[in-house]
């Protein structure tokens, strides 16, 4: 079984989808989700993967916020 990277979202879609959620720096997502800043920080810089829980999770905040009520 091959094994699948953890990153699955590029460091501008991580950027994106900071701007859309309204999040102005990497300590006001880090306190959103419940990770350190200095793990933002390394996602934003491409020099860590985005976890896959992590990315799902921004794109359906995302998604929820685009959706019309």
């Amino acid at each position: 079984m091959e094994e699948t990277p953890l990153a699955s979202m590029s460091p501008a879609e991580l950027r994106g989808a900071m701007r859309t959620l309204g999040y102005r720096t990497h300590a006001d997502l880090a306190n959103a989700i419940g990770v350190s800043r200095s793990s933002i920080s390394l996602w934003v810089e491409g020099k860590v993967g985005v976890p896959r829980p992590v990315a799902m999770l921004l794109r359906m905040l995302v998604a929820a916020q685009r959706r019309p009520y």
